[in-house]
């Protein structure tokens, strides 16, 4: 019995080692012709097509998908047993090996992200108790934190109920970021390669960069963003100026004012989705028709310095602009950005000095000059 064991496990110790192997030498086969021996698997052959008209075009696959030999392993098993899925995606783990690979050709922006809100872990948005205790998780979380995860909110995160304390289960995922690049850059997407241009870009450039689209996680696919239309967003009866920054549109995937809820007023009378809703951050009052893009820096979303740029340092209130408390964050905050009105401050009236600064706020829908 003992020599059968043996026996056995030598067996499968050898098949380990050939298949490890054999694997191995498929990965340099592949890397060796730099991303069109992967079509030896016609499976693959519109990801590889998709790839070489875009961007990265000049990268092989290997040089962004990082697959662990279980992956490897199991891409075999599919395409020999043709158990291939209706939709071919990458598994949520997959995604952590692509990221890993944009930083090591992005890592001005990648520096940015990390020391952003986009860059949330799934412990830091899963156990938040201040918002757990108020809203119950469910599988809709995943659509804005967490699109590439496979499973159910239960797989992710316990208990599920309004009380905590929540922990995260599923093992490697709680510093794992919610949001990688791949939410929002389409890296597959038709375009030329990027190069550092002679002179400096003007603000009136082209405003919609090729990879920018967002990934659905119901159709597991992404969309290009030039391809996403702007919602109607009303303050009570009154429709919203919108910025035409096509870019924008993206955002508002995730940053969507709620429809109105039955029997509210708004309801009642027939309104359409208000500012300041769900997770709302639509400009009003002086702010109005202005793009996010005009305030927010690129990937860290960092809005501090940016109201200098049509504002005075120091205002006449004395307050300075780059201190002064203006966060959508804060219901506390006087100076909210995005909803500010000039009879917030100027209760008896905007002095006549100030209306034409205003006018000049109010018509500024492109981005912000970058310094």
């Amino acid at each position: 019995m003992r020599r059968a064991l043996l026996g056995l496990g030598i067996s499968l110790a050898c098949v380990g080692v050939v298949s490890a192997g054999a694997v191995g030498a498929a990965s340099a086969y592949y890397s060796s012709q730099r991303g069109s021996g992967c079509t030896s698997c016609h499976e693959m052959g519109q990801f590889v097509a998709g790839a070489q008209g875009s961007p990265h075009r000049n990268l092989s696959c290997q040089d962004c998908h990082q697959e662990s030999l279980r992956t490897k392993l199991r891409h075999i098993r599919v395409h020999l047993t043709h158990t291939l899925p209706e939709n071919i995606r990458m598994h949520d783990t997959d995604v952590f090996g692509v990221l890993a690979s944009c930083e090591k050709c992005h890592e001005s922006e990648e520096a940015g992200w990390k020391a952003g809100p986009h860059s949330a872990t799934y412990r830091q948005i899963f156990t938040d108790r201040a918002q757990n205790s108020k809203q119950r998780l469910t599988d809709d979380c995943f659509r804005c934190h967490g699109m590439y995860f496979s499973g159910a909110i239960g797989d992710m995160v316990q208990p599920q109920d309004l009380h905590g304390p929540w922990r995260i289960v599923r093992s490697g995922f709680a510093d794992a970021p919610t949001m990688p690049c791949t939410t929002c850059h389409w890296i597959h997407s038709e375009g030329a390669p990027q190069h550092k241009p002679a002179s400096r870009i003007s603000v009136a450039g082209s405003p919609m960069p090729e990879s920018l689209g967002f990934f659905d996680r119901r159709e597991q696919m992404h969309f290009a963003a030039a391809t996403l239309s702007m919602p109607l967003v009303y303050d009570g009866a009154t429709a919203l100026r919108m910025s035409p920054d096509a870019r924008q549109s993206l955002c508002y995937q995730c940053h969507a004012p709620r429809l109105t809820d039955a029997n509210t007023p708004a309801a009642v009378q027939g309104l359409g989705m208000q500012a300041g809703s769900g997770d709302d951050r639509t400009p009003m009052g002086v702010h109005e028709g202005l793009s996010c893009f005009a305030c927010h820096a690129g990937h860290n979303e960092n809005a501090r310095a940016s109201c200098k740029t049509c504002h005075q340092k120091t205002s006449e209130c004395g307050l300075d602009v780059e201190t002064m408390d203006t966060t959508y964050a804060s219901a506390s905050s006087k100076h909210n950005i995005h909803w500010v009105r000039c009879v917030d401050c100027h209760t008896r009236g905007v002095p006549r000095g100030e209306k034409t600064s205003a006018a000049v706020v109010l018509n500024h829908s492109g981005p912000a000059p970058s310094s």
